[in-house]
Order: structure tokens, then sequence, then C-alpha cells
């Protein structure tokens, strides 16, 4: 049975990822750098050394690479590329800074743009970290970095991922506007 790497899974289990992971069909590793939320491993997307090399079929990473800092997102890429097997693929899912910033350009950085499990998400948030869980002390929700979906394709490829398609998904943020999430899938080889 295929094995996905559920990086930064937080709480979540596979029924909260895509419903090509949330089958009988995988089974799910979860990797968390916080131990509070009970991972099958700890550790971070930098230092993956608790996952062997080439020991997973694919990666689920659903907003995390945002909360790392700009130079260290290569070397995360490299991780997810170390323990991927030779025909594995990752799955990657970040806010959009573009459609962000079209917020932004209205005013609107403080406003609630859509409402999500923890609350009410204003472009602050988007670009920052969930500001209430910031306040509560968990750091680990600092975002760090940002991108676009140009920039999450281009970042994969640098990486080495040798295939990358990219799809910019559409969330209703309100009766007025939409926000895209950019999600890009690289796999290890063509």
């Amino acid at each position: 049975m295929p094995t996905f790497l559920h990086i930064g899974c937080g709480p979540k289990r596979k029924d909260q990822t895509t419903r090509g992971f949330n089958t009988d069909a995988w089974t799910e590793l979860r990797f968390d750098i916080d131990e509070s939320v009970k991972p099958d491993l700890v550790g971070t997307m930098t230092d993956m050394s608790a996952v062997a090399d080439a020991s997973v079929d694919a990666i689920f990473s659903s907003h995390n690479i945002e909360h790392l800092y700009p130079h260290e997102v290569p070397v995360a890429l490299k991780e997810f590329l170390r323990v991927l097997k030779p025909d594995g693929f990752a799955v990657i899912t970040c806010p959009d800074l573009l459609s962000v910033c079209k917020l932004i350009a209205e005013d609107k950085l403080t406003e609630a743009a859509y409402t999500a499990p923890a609350g009410p998400i204003a472009p602050l948030d988007i670009l920052y970290g969930h500001r209430p869980q910031l306040a509560r002390g968990n750091l680990y929700m600092a975002h760090r970095c940002g991108f676009t979906q140009k920039v999450l394709t281009g970042t994969l490829q640098a990486a080495g991922f040798q295939s990358v398609a990219a799809l910019a998904r559409a969330v209703r943020l309100s009766s007025t506007s939409g926000r895209w999430r950019a999600r890009a899938s690289g796999a290890k080889t063509r």
C-alpha cells in the first residue's frame, strides 16, 4: 500500500487532505514540528531526518511552506525530494499572494476575507499568520515568506522537481470576492 507523508499535519488526518489521499488505498504518515498534535514523527521541514531516504510515495503539505523563511524553502524542498521514492510526487498548497494583494489594494487589510474553522481570516492573517493563534503564543503559525502560483511553480522546478503542474483554486471569501490558493504538484522524475 502506498504511503503519503502528511507534512505539517497539525491535528488533521487524511480525511482532511484531498479526495485522492482520503481512500483506503493510501496509508498516512503524519509529520509535524508540534509534539502536542501527536504526529507519527516529529521534525521540521528543513530537517526530516526522522524519515528515511526514498521511503514515501507522496507528500501532502497544505499551508506549511509559507511558515519558512525564504532561504529555508530550498532546503525543505530538497528534504521532500530526499524522502520521496523515485516515482514519488508532492502536493503543496499555500496562499496566493497575488489574490491577497488585490484585497489589500481594495483597503481590506483587516476585514474578514473568509471564515475558517479557526474564525475570521483577514488579508493581514494571510500575510503574516493567524493573529489569534500567534497571540496565544503559537509562533509556529507565523508566515515568513509567500508565493504566487508562478513563484511556487518556479521554486519547485529550481529545487529539482522534474515535472510540475500548478492549479489556482478558488475559495469564496465573501459575496463579492474570491481568493485563490496556489497549489502545485511536483513529480520527482518525469
